[in-house]
């Protein structure tokens, strides 16, 4: 166990996962201290062995010296790349902060962001994670709230497009996602990992992340868990975050390599969140929208791009619920404390 006293205990930390980020990371941890934050903080950059020079170019940077000078800068080097979740919970286990920032190293805040979500946060001891408003670089809404768990009607509502006969506003309101505005604040089941603010409390009570989801699908599970154990998750579109989404999986996947392993992930949490009968009805929704959308591409000569894939995928899975398969297995990560001791003797600290 880590023995959270020996380090420094600033009011919040945060926590960035970095591979092969590049010069995006510098960037990220430079806006990080350009926010003019009211609050004591340090940033635990939790390397999973990255092979660019995002780390020299960071640690040559005058903002990392400034950083370490005053001990607010630690760097967890990982032998291999644990993931996404693995290497948060390591950073949790390290920390001893009532707040931790996530914030992916493609990721840039702006001024006043981080205090607006703490004192979101503080508003309400019930309120167990925060989350801003995130854009793309050209400045357009990015989406980061989501309906969660998914529902069959709600695949069948989204992708037949049947949306169309609800007026916007409401449709938004139920749909989330692409649907909805982004332009309110309001309690949410589903904040993306991207940038999101949590209470040490709530890692204490339901745990950190799954550890058995590498990459995608880890944000949907905690928030899911987080909801469960009676915390509130709240979008706070008066913090901004602009982010580079799919930087590192670009670097990673082909694109058909990529769908497949969000459709296993988000698969694999449905598992968990879902009786066996709603995964059966969530798999046969899956299935027959993408059936439609494969008869109606064909019917107008329309090329079908990756939806033979999709098909394929969904029709295992489908098979998967139906048999009641790899239902058995559960969140690796103890609900009481985040798993990551395990995982340093695989690391190094500077």
């Amino acid at each position: 166990m880590i023995d959270r006293q020996a380090v420094p205990h600033p009011e919040l930390s945060i926590v960035v996962v970095n591979w092969n980020g590049g010069n995006l990371l510098r960037r990220c941890v430079e806006s990080i201290v350009s926010s003019d934050m009211k609050t004591s903080f340090e940033v635990v950059v939790v390397d999973n062995a990255s092979d660019d020079d995002s780390l020299a170019l960071l640690e040559s940077s005058t903002v990392a010296d400034s950083l370490l000078s005053k001990q607010q800068l630690r760097i967890i080097r990982n032998l291999e790349n644990l993931g996404f979740g693995t290497a948060n919970n390591q950073a949790f286990a390290l920390t001893n902060s009532p707040f931790l920032f996530l914030l992916n190293p493609d990721a840039e805040v702006r001024q006043g962001t981080i205090d607006t979500l703490l004192q979101t946060i503080r508003s309400d001891s019930k309120i167990g994670g925060c989350g801003p408003k995130v854009l793309n670089t050209d400045g357009s809404t990015q989406i980061s709230v989501y309906f969660n768990p998914p529902r069959a009607w709600h695949t069948f509502l989204w992708q037949l497009k049947l949306y169309m006969l609800l007026p916007p506003r409401i449709r938004g309101e139920i749909l989330l996602g692409r649907h909805w505005r982004h332009n309110h604040k309001r309690d949410v089941p589903m904040l993306t990992g991207a940038a999101l603010i949590v209470r040490r409390d709530v890692i204490d009570q339901v745990g950190g992340f799954n550890e058995r989801f590498h990459m995608y699908g880890e944000d949907n599970e905690w928030c899911w868990r987080i909801i469960r154990g009676g915390w509130r998750l709240v979008f706070e579109p008066a913090g901004e975050v602009v982010h580079e989404s799919g930087r590192s999986s670009a670097k990673r996947w082909s694109k058909d390599e990529k769908l497949r392993v969000q459709l296993e992930a988000g698969f694999r949490f449905e598992q968990l969140a879902l009786s066996r009968w709603g995964l059966v009805a969530n798999q046969l929704a899956n299935y027959l929208v993408v059936s439609a959308q494969i008869g109606g591409r064909r019917l107008f000569g329309v090329d079908l791009r990756e939806l033979p894939l999709i098909k394929q995928i969904h029709t295992r899975h489908l098979k998967a619920a139906f048999r009641n398969e790899s239902r058995g297995w559960q969140t690796k990560t103890n609900l009481t404390e985040p798993t990551a001791a395990p995982q340093l003797k695989n690391t190094t600290k500077v």
